[in-house]
Order: structure tokens, then sequence, then C-alpha cells
């Protein structure tokens, strides 16, 4: 009898053209992923609430199980992906140009991560540069992204790779052309990411015996 309701119930809303939706949000992959609580806390988390970078998930699942512990990672923009970062990595450096939002995210961070606070322009853009320090991991996910980009790729270690966010933006053609005549091969992974529903793409921008095994 109750698996006739059920039947029942399915078949009213197939024929709705609810049923795909009814279903994603029981038991979908983007249920599984978090990807409703994050739509609606606008928050980059997974299904616990824990924090996620806002990368696509096909290299958010990629990226995961080849992190480790000894790395040091530099971000150009900060938030959750800072503090996901932060619990898998020895050291994590962001930086940031907005004094209030680095007020908001620093109290939320652990000891091994660290914001720093630079203006848009160059020395935004040279950060990087002002640490001392190599990165096996660079991200660009902020201001400016093409200059930074380009400035950045120098300060990998030999097995560094960065990564470039919303890498399908026509803008960003000319970090991509810039890298690919320093030698890096590009891996692009398509579609959703946390809290939106539109498709967009996280590039990893590599060489040979890089850090994440590629």
């Amino acid at each position: 009898m109750i698996k006739k309701i059920k039947n029942n119930a399915w078949n009213v809303l197939n024929g709705m053209g609810l049923g795909g939706s009814v279903q994603l949000i029981l038991d979908g992959a983007l249920k599984q992923y978090g990807w409703f609580r994050s739509f609606h806390s606008k928050q980059s988390v997974d299904a616990n609430g824990d924090p996620l970078p806002w990368y696509t998930y096909p290299f958010i699942l990629f990226l995961k199980p080849r992190v480790k512990p000894h790395f040091n990672v530099f971000e150009y923009g900060s938030g959750n992906s800072t503090r996901w970062y932060a619990a898998r990595v020895k050291h994590i450096t962001a930086v940031e140009h907005d004094a209030d939002w680095i007020k908001q995210i620093s109290p939320k961070l652990p000891a091994n991560a660290k914001v720093l606070e630079k203006p848009l322009g160059e020395p935004y853009i040279k950060a990087v540069k002002s640490t001392g320090d190599l990165y096996n991991i660079i991200v660009v996910d902020g201001r400016n992204r093409v200059k930074c980009a380009v400035f950045a790729a120098s300060y990998l270690t030999p097995d560094g790779v960065l990564i470039l966010d919303n890498s399908e933006r026509e803008w960003y053609n000319k970090a991509k052309e810039y890298l690919a005549e320093k030698g890096f091969r590009r891996l692009d992974f398509i579609g959703m990411a946390p809290i939106v529903g539109i498709e967009t793409c996280t590039s990893v921008f590599y060489r040979d015996n890089n850090c994440l095994g590629i």
C-alpha cells in the first residue's frame, strides 16, 4: 500500500515535471555535495556545514585527496577556502584589499593561516613576493587575476601548481596564454560550484613532476 502511494506520488510529480527536482533534493548528488545548504546559507560549505573552497565540485573532489600536510599555499582572495586549506596544509597565506572582510574572516582562522592586507594594484599583485616564500599551490581567485597569475607563477616551487578560478571568462585568456608560454599545461574542471546554480570552470596549471601527481 505504501509502495503504491509512493509510486502514485512520483507519477504525479513526474507528470508535473517536478520529479527530477524533488529527487535531487531528497537524495541527489547536489544534496550530497551540500549545494542546497550552501545555496540557502550563501556560504561555501559542504553538507555538514564545513567550509569548502568556492571551486567547481569536480575540482574539489579532485583536489581533496591530493593536498598534503607539508604544502605551503598562497591565495589571492580569502574566505572558506582559506579555512579549508588551513585544516589540511602546513601553512596558508592569503591577500585581501578589504579591511572589513579581513576583520570578519581572521577570527575564524587557525594559527597556520594568515591574511595580508594590501591595497589594490601593485602591492596586492606582488603580495606573494613580499612573503619571501615559494609555494606548492598558488590560488588566483581575487582581484586583478590576469596580472596576479602572470606575476605569481615565478613564486611556485619546482613542483608547484597554479589554480585559476572562473577560468572560462574570456578576459582571463591572457593569463592562460602566458602560463602556456611558460611551459604549464592546463586541466579544466567544469561544473557547478557551491552557492550558485550556473556552470563555471576551475583550472589547474601544472608542469611535470608536480605536487598533485597530475
